[in-house]
C-alpha cells in the first residue's frame, strides 16, 4: 500500500495505477475464425466448380465431319457432283445438291431419329418424313465409308440404277420446330415444316411441283418428287 499526497490510500491494483489491454469477448472472436473459414471453403467450392466445367468441356468428344464427294455422269453425259457430310457420332448424313441453275437443295438424314428432312432450292419451306429400310441401309453405307476414310466416289453412269420415288405433302399438317433436335432446328429455321410420306403416285389430277435428284454410293439414284396431298 502507498499512501497518496491527499492521504488516501491506494492499492497496487487500482485501475488507475495499471495499464490493461482492452480482451475481445469470447463470441467475438469465435464468430470471426468461423466466417474467414466459410469464406475459404467457399472461395475452394468455387475454383473446384470452375476446374470441374473447363474439364468437362476438354474432355468432351467433338464431333468429327468427314466430306465425301459423289460424282457421277448425268443423263446429258456431263459429270454431277453431290457433296455429302457425314457425322459419324450424331448419326447425321447431310446431303448438298446442286441443280445446274447453281441452287442447292439439303436432305438430312437423321439415323438416330429416323427422319428425313427435306429443304429445297427456292420453296421457303421444309419437308420432313419417317425413314424405311433403305434410307437407313443408305446412310449406313456412308458411315462405313467415312470409316474407311473414302473421301470422293465415282458413279459409272451404264451401271447407276435410277428410280423416281413420290413424297406427298401434307400442307395442313405442319411441325412444331421446337419439338426436333438439331441440326433439323438450325437447318429449318424461320420456315415452315410440313409431314411428307411416301406415295404411289400424284395421279392425273396432282401437279408435280418439284424434284430433288440423290445419288448413292450403292448405284442407285434417286429423284424425289414432291406434290401437295388433298387435305
Amino acid at each position: 500500500m502507498e499512501r497518496s499526497r491527499n492521504g488516501s490510500v491506494v492499492g497496487l491494483e487500482d485501475p488507475q495505477c495499471v495499464d490493461r489491454s482492452p480482451e475481445l469477448p469470447p463470441q467475438v472472436s469465435h464468430r470471426t475464425l468461423w466466417g474467414s473459414l466459410t469464406a475459404l471453403l467457399l472461395l475452394v467450392f468455387i475454383a473446384g466448380s470452375a476446374l470441374g466445367v473447363l474439364g468437362i468441356k476438354r474432355n468432351k468428344p467433338q464431333s468429327v465431319l468427314q466430306v465425301v464427294r459423289i460424282t457421277l455422269q448425268g443423263q446429258s453425259g456431263s459429270p454431277v457432283n453431290q457433296s455429302v457430310v457425314v457425322d459419324e457420332r450424331n448419326q447425321i448424313v447431310t446431303y448438298y445438291v446442286t441443280s445446274h441453275s447453281n441452287h442447292t437443295s439439303v436432305v438430312l438424314f437423321d439415323l438416330k431419329n429416323g427422319l428425313i428432312c427435306y429443304k429445297p432450292e427456292n420453296q421457303g419451306s421444309c419437308f420432313l418424313r419417317q425413314m424405311d429400310v433403305s434410307d437407313l441401309e443408305n446412310g449406313h453405307l456412308l458411315f462405313n465409308m467415312s470409316k474407311h476414310k473414302v473421301n470422293q466416289f465415282w458413279l459409272p453412269g451404264n451401271e447407276t440404277q435410277r428410280h423416281r420415288e413420290f413424297v406427298g405433302i401434307l400442307g395442313g399438317h405442319p411441325v412444331d420446330a421446337q419439338t426436333l433436335e438439331e441440326p433439323l432446328q438450325t437447318l429449318c429455321q424461320h420456315h415452315p415444316i410440313y409431314w411428307a410420306r411416301k406415295v404411289d403416285g400424284p395421279g392425273k389430277q396432282r401437279l408435280i411441283y418439284f424434284c430433288i435428284d440423290i445419288c448413292f454410293p450403292s448405284n442407285i439414284c434417286v429423284s424425289v418428287c414432291f406434290y401437295y396431298l388433298p387435305e
